[in-house]
């Protein structure tokens, strides 16, 4: 099953994406992320946020949904302009789905607070990745419609601040 973490500029959200899901999943399970008009450059708050939580950001970079090595199963969009765009056609007939997240490199405000921007959007898509490996995908992968209503509701989710996050 490969996985499609789709934001527009591909900086910051996606890659942090990508870079969770690598770290969490089992093989044969693959992401990447790409973006519908990359931004050429991955967030240097986004690559230290990965560092001190030690995962790698070996071959991270903001890049175009044109350049995808391999089509995916699913795609995830993770900012609403990217939600709103139709996939090129060789994406095929991926799943869907959208996890909205807030931008934090939009974030104003003392340093104090972008970095807790960057920590909060981190915890936001680890928490959905982790429930999204907890589900049955072996069976979920038989079953599109099934799956789609599963990755849905990993969307709606808003993790507890009080949970067993390190962001």
């Amino acid at each position: 099953m490969n996985l499609l973490f789709l934001c527009t500029g591909n900086s910051c959200r996606s890659v942090l994406a990508e870079a969770t899901f690598r770290h969490l999943a089992p093989e044969p399970l693959t992401a990447m992320s790409a973006g519908s008009r990359p931004a050429g450059f991955v967030h240097p708050r986004a690559l230290a946020l990965l560092e001190r939580e030690g995962l790698s950001t070996a071959g991270l970079a903001s890049k175009s949904w044109d350049d995808l090595p391999i089509a995916p199963d699913i795609v995830i969009t993770l900012c609403a302009s990217a939600a709103g765009e139709t996939c090129p056609a060789y994406i095929g007939p991926a799943v869907r789905s959208h996890w909205g997240v807030a931008d934090p490199a939009k974030a104003a405000g003392s340093e104090f607070e972008i970095e807790q921007a960057f920590r909060n959007a981190y915890r936001v898509i680890r928490h959905r990745i982790e429930a999204f490996l907890a589900l049955p995908l072996p069976i979920l992968a038989k079953d599109p419609v099934r799956l789609k209503i599963e990755l849905d509701a990993i969307g709606a989710q808003i993790p507890d601040r009080s949970s067993s996050d390190r962001a």
